[in-house]
């Protein structure tokens, strides 16, 4: 069974933006197309986190800078550092989607340098995190939902408080910016069979980050 979307939307703290089925279905499928182009460059694999433990969900990146964790810690690198040579570019329908989806909101700006991207397969999750290595905390993160649907949950300040929980689908984009750049968050559960990508199975989530 698919998930049950809540009655009434979710009260989202100050800085958080989730725009609802933001991107057409053929821009989903050229996404979907151009992130295949990048994992035959960069393989997507399960990166370890610095205590050796390894993550549920299957990570790439593209951009001129990767987001990448392993023994040494969490850091971006301007490489892969499992063959050393750089990251794909960013595809330009990456970049011109990003675009249209910013369009008309405070943060049409943005001009990232990394995105990072994450397969998640039936039975995935990520824990509770913040996206704390950028050089720059007013840059907003801003993530493109693609493939079945997930329960993303967003929390506090400190891992330990309350968090809520966002259905998020695919077309899906969501901004946490402002007084709410640091809040912890993360991905509860997948939602089995809810792709309606043909090309797709699990879940991909684009993430748009300036790490520089």
């Amino acid at each position: 069974m698919g998930p049950i979307a809540d009655l009434f939307p979710a009260n989202l703290p100050s800085g958080i933006v989730h725009l609802k089925s933001i991107l057409a279905k053929d821009t989903q499928d050229e996404l979907v197309r151009a992130t295949k182009q990048v994992a035959k460059i960069a393989e997507f694999s399960h990166a370890r986190t610095k205590s050796g433990g390894i993550y549920s969900a299957e990570m790439t990146n593209c951009g001129e800078f990767g987001w990448w964790s392993d023994a040494k810690g969490y850091r971006y690198t301007d490489a892969d550092p499992r063959s050393g040579q750089p990251w794909p570019k960013m595809p330009k329908s990456f970049s011109d989607t990003l675009t249209r989806v910013l369009a008309g909101t405070d943060r049409s700006d943005f001009g990232p340098d990394a995105c990072l991207i994450n397969h998640y397969p039936d039975g995935a999750k990520m824990g509770l995190h913040q996206d704390k290595d950028e050089a720059d905390f007013s840059q907003p993160i801003v993530t493109l939902s693609l493939g079945a649907s997930a329960d993303f949950l967003i929390g506090g300040f400190d891992r330990s408080d309350k968090s809520i929980k966002l259905l998020v689908e695919s077309g899906d984009a969501l901004i946490m910016g402002g007084e709410s750049r640091l809040r912890f968050h993360g991905i509860r559960k997948i939602y089995p069979g809810t792709s309606p990508l043909s090309d797709l199975d699990g879940r991909l989530s684009l993430t748009f980050r300036k790490a520089t």
